[in-house]
């Protein structure tokens, strides 16, 4: 089994309609076994500035990690078909194991 983690900005787009959302209805229609998106509350990117989209009055965006996990061949195949629609993000895979 192989683990995906998709990272982008929420503000992010896709046509009309969220990037993150586009995601998820387009691992559904690859029919992954699931997939959940998470949008953070807290954290820094490459400007080390630390942002915290739930304060008061901040008007930062908060990043969102999409997870699937799926057999290897699966997960490897639909990132590739992934990439041929978005460039941006940042993709990390690791093995895992099904109790």
């Amino acid at each position: 089994m192989l683990q995906a983690q998709i990272f982008i900005d929420k503000d992010e787009v896709f046509g009309s309609q969220p990037l993150y959302e586009f995601i998820v209805q387009f691992l559904l229609k690859h029919k992954v076994a699931g997939a959940t998106a998470f949008r953070g509350t807290i954290g820094f990117g490459e400007h080390h500035q630390v942002k915290r989209p739930d304060s008061l009055f901040s008007f930062d965006e908060p990043p969102m990690l999409i997870t699937f996990i799926d057999e290897e061949e699966k997960v490897l195949d639909v990132l590739k078909e992934l990439r041929k629609r978005v460039s941006s993000g940042f993709i990390v895979t690791s093995k895992v194991e099904r109790f």
